[in-house]
């Protein structure tokens, strides 16, 4: 078991916070302390294969110009996201290079142009990943960026180059940077 797996499986059952009905964005992101007196991306080679992350990159950037939502749901199975049958990618949209077997798409979620799926955050003293989950229908606009340990519920819309910091309920449609609760009419 690697480190990243013993640091994921030490975090897969967090209690649960009072707002919501599981976890926090929070809770649901492991932090990884770097090297003393270097930045995260430092050895990065030593997180995660660099092998996979070409093999990731050269299908990611294949799946970013292909206008083939079978094809990319095909790939992007193969590098180890859960995409769900009906989901659907934009041109341009990229998940996780580093972690994309971190993501998961349900059933006819829509995921806008350059839209990005995060699933990691490097910092200066700390590395951090956590799963994402887009859930059935929800759709995600054009250049958002949804950040590590995101939810984003069944139905919710994310308004196009909002930053999704935080869960996102079923049902709700948010916007802006950081993005928070809108009324539909005022996002999109």
């Amino acid at each position: 078991m690697t480190d990243d797996e013993r640091s994921d499986a030490a975090h897969d059952s967090p209690e649960p916070d009072s707002t919501t009905s599981g976890p926090s964005r929070r809770e649901r992101v492991t932090r990884h302390p770097t090297e003393q007196g270097h930045n995260s991306l430092h050895r990065w080679y030593r997180k995660r294969n660099p092998i996979r992350v070409v093999i990731n990159y050269a299908v990611i950037l294949l799946c970013r110009i292909s206008p083939s939502l079978r094809l990319k749901r095909a790939l992007f199975r193969l590098i180890g996201m859960d995409v769900e049958s009906g989901a659907a990618w934009g041109l341009e949209s990229t998940p996780d290079v580093f972690w994309p077997d971190k993501i998961t798409v349900e059933a006819d979620a829509v995921i806008g142009y350059d839209a990005t799926i995060l699933c990691h955050e490097f910092l200066a003293g700390e590395y951090r990943t956590g799963p994402v989950v887009i859930e059935q229908r929800a759709m995600i606009g054009a250049g958002a960026v949804v950040l590590p340990g995101v939810v984003v519920g069944e139905n919710a819309k994310v308004a196009a180059n909002s930053l999704v910091t935080e869960d996102v309920p079923p049902d709700t449609t948010v916007a802006g940077v950081p993005a928070t609760p809108v009324e539909d009419e005022e996002a999109l």
